[in-house]
């Protein structure tokens, strides 16, 4: 036969593969679903203060914890103020925060974030002196100075009128935090590795485990929807294992759950949230209520008095052409969704009836209301 015909069968068969194949379904890393045990940043916290200023600092009669700091400040540089009267407004007392990434090394930089704690009006310009950050253990691990850069704008006129885009009073210092001291966490001396779901599920957990103890059998076991014991297997140190099973795709799971922001009006639902069969009527009620005041005019020379005479007039519209609509039985997100959409309501008036469907029992899915 002609190889004409065998590449046209071949095509055929490749076209009819293609259309028979089975879905794909989203399937995600093991290093995008969880956190690995002590792989995470450490908060970091200090009190410094801000010099420099143009006039736009604390006022240190207001601020009391400001004058004792500079004076404190100045006393340690040798010069005495004690008995003098402060009255600068180019310094300011901060609260400095940061974040400790892990496994940072001695010397290495952080990112610093700095906010007034008097009446400052901005902090613009200002340079923060030297300031050690402490840990929740009270050590101190890194030391920040630098210039501030607050990203905003701020005028004002004589009057007292102001304009302010931004907010003046917290800035960062970019690479301004030095770090002092490790936190000692050695990561490929561990033997066992707990990974934490950042959605607990109990099946999501049992598909980790399962990805991974097909690559390495034996190696993990699901402890409960959150936490996965790994480890590592003979020969095999953690860095190397890890590294061997982030990148394992799984597909994670879920329980069905809408999620509400009364406030904003938005509504979120995942795909597996179903609704009963159920009958909805929705109609919108409109009540008026108008004002028109009248003059009262007595006749002449009857010694009565001109008075104002409420009127109100009150109007009730209720929206006709509602009628009851059946609803549930969806198959899939997108059925769902559109017959809510049949129903022609807005976004908020869909945030009440999917509470009373819930209500009546025919939501099957959590509500989560924010």
């Amino acid at each position: 036969m002609p190889r004409s015909f065998f590449r046209i069968v071949l095509t055929a068969l490749v076209a009819a593969s293609c259309l028979v194949a089975a879905p794909a379904f989203a399937k995600s890393r093991i290093k995008d679903i969880v956190a690995f045990e002590g792989v995470r940043e450490n908060q970091l916290i200090g009190y410094g203060i801000v010099v420099g200023l143009n006039g736009t600092g604390d006022s240190l009669r207001n601020a009391p914890m400001t004058k004792q700091s500079l004076e404190a400040m100045l006393e340690r540089q040798g010069v005495n103020v004690r008995d003098a009267n402060l009255n600068t407004k180019n310094t300011a007392a901060v609260m400095v925060t940061a974040n400790l990434p892990p496994f940072s090394a001695a010397g290495s930089k952080v990112d610093v974030t700095v906010s007034t704690l008097g009446d400052a009006k901005s902090l613009l310009g200002g340079t923060l002196i030297v300031t050690s950050l402490q840990g929740a253990d009270g050590q101190t691990y890194a030391v920040a100075q630098g210039t501030v850069q607050t990203g905003s704008v701020s005028a004002g006129g004589a009057s007292g009128s102001s304009v302010t885009k931004g907010v003046p009073t917290a800035g960062r210092i970019a690479g301004g935090g030095v770090i002092e001291r490790e936190t000692g966490f050695q990561m490929v001396n561990m033997d066992i590795m707990r990974l934490t779901l950042r959605n607990p599920d109990f099946t999501t957990a049992r598909r980790v485990a399962d990805a991974i103890n097909a690559k390495f059998p034996g190696c993990a076991q699901a402890q409960n929807p959150t936490i996965i014991a790994t480890r590592a297997p003979p020969g095999m140190d953690m860095i190397t294992f890890m590294t061997n099973i982030e990148n394992l795709t799984v597909e994670p799971d879920g329980p069905a759950k809408v999620v509400i922001d009364e406030v904003a009006g938005v509504i979120v639902m995942g795909d597996d949230v179903r609704i009963s069969k159920v009958a909805i009527a929705q109609g919108n009620l409109t009540i008026s209520v108008q004002e028109n005041p009248a003059v009262s005019q007595p006749a002449p020379f009857s010694q009565g008095q001109t008075a104002v005479v409420p009127q109100s007039t009150v109007n009730v519209e209720e929206e006709k052409g509602k009628q009851l609509l059946t609803l549930g039985g969806a198959p899939s997100l997108k059925g769902l969704v559109g017959g809510l959409n049949a129903l022609g309501v807005t976004p908020r008036d869909m945030i009440s009836i999917l509470q009373a469907v819930k209500a009546a029992g025919a939501l099957q899915a959590d509500i989560e209301v924010m």
